[in-house]
């Protein structure tokens, strides 16, 4: 069996993490992760991209595990020689040991490798047990429009910010009024994303943020269309349980693009044309029949990530649900 997963940052790396767990000892010979390009961002004139390193951290055994982002056992002197020397941004804190990563990444882009073939070379070090994919090796940035807030330049006014600018230094407290990931309609699949899901034998949307995450990466032009026509399941797991998103701020941004805060919503916006199976948490199993109604065939079972063994029971669950699909 070769799976293709989708994936944002904490929450598609954490399900990576009981993936893997759960197909040991199965007939699983591939796994596949397309990453999340859109959190993208050029500081310090590095290439950052913050949920490929997550993957790559998380299942790698390097990553903060209490932060769910960044290098374990990090220091940030090289932010405060940047600081002291007056240089921003610096609501965006990078730490020394992930300021190697970038800067090898760096490099290797002005050497004139692809993004693509740059994270392969990045995994030949943390060995995370999965092939992982930029969904793209052009240049993506998702941008989320907002209101201005009070007390800064040009309060009340309409502008575009970044999206690491406005979760990271805003942290999502002002409305948005739309997301738009800059260059998605220009760009192409990374080497091998196609290649994956024409091979696949399912396809999981874990519970990663549905416009930021893996609406990023359905936005490339081909992908989408690929795993439609893939024919074979289409499981996702909702990143909302109980009408509230588990981490992050994806209300705001489901809000955005005119989508309701519930696990039904949600699979109503991937839509049956493209997600065959859909996992609600038990706390909205009343939400079940709706999604079957809209043609996705739905099952209710715990979805929060507790621990790894809680994880593996969720991927467990989402691989069944693909047989289901298949029969």
């Amino acid at each position: 069996m070769r799976i293709v997963v989708l994936a944002g940052g904490i929450g598609g790396a954490r399900f990576l993490r009981g993936l893997k767990k759960a197909v040991q000892g199965t007939g699983v010979t591939d796994i596949t992760v397309i990453g999340n390009t859109g959190d993208d961002i050029h500081l310090f004139g590095l290439k950052v991209c913050p949920d490929l390193d997550t993957v790559m951290y998380t299942l790698g055994d390097g990553i903060d595990e209490e932060q769910g982002w960044g290098r374990s056992q990090e220091t940030f002197h090289v932010k405060e020689e940047l600081a002291a020397y007056g240089v921003g941004p610096g609501w965006f804190g990078l730490g020394d040991r992930d300021f190697a990563t970038h800067i090898v990444r760096t490099q290797m882009l002005s050497a004139g490798y692809p993004l693509s073939a740059v994270t392969e070379a990045l995994c030949e070090r943390w060995q995370p047990g999965v092939r992982l994919i930029p969904m793209s090796d052009d240049r993506i940035e998702t941008h989320v429009a907002i209101t201005v807030p009070e007390g800064e330049p040009g309060a009340g006014e309409r502008k575009a910010v970044h999206f690491q600018e406005y979760w990271v230094r805003l942290r999502a407290s002002v409305d948005a009024h739309a997301v738009v990931p800059v260059g998605a309609d220009r760009a192409k699949p990374a080497p091998g994303v196609l290649d994956a899901l024409a091979s696949a034998d399912v396809v999981l949307f874990p519970p990663s943020n549905p416009v930021v995450s893996i609406g990023t990466i359905l936005a490339v032009p081909g992908i989408r269309e690929a795993i439609a026509d893939a024919g074979v399941p289409v499981v996702g797991l909702s990143p909302i349980v109980g009408d509230a998103p588990v981490r992050g701020m994806a209300d705001k941004v489901l809000t955005a693009v005119g989508v309701e805060t519930t696990a039904a919503a949600v699979a109503e916006h991937y839509g049956s044309g493209l997600l065959d199976g859909w996992l609600v948490d038990t706390v909205d199993e009343g939400s079940v029949a709706r999604v079957e109604a809209a043609g996705i065939r739905c099952r209710a079972v715990p979805l929060l990530m507790t621990d790894i063994d809680a994880t593996a029971r969720m991927a467990r669950e989402a691989l069944a649900l693909a047989e289901e699909v298949r029969a």
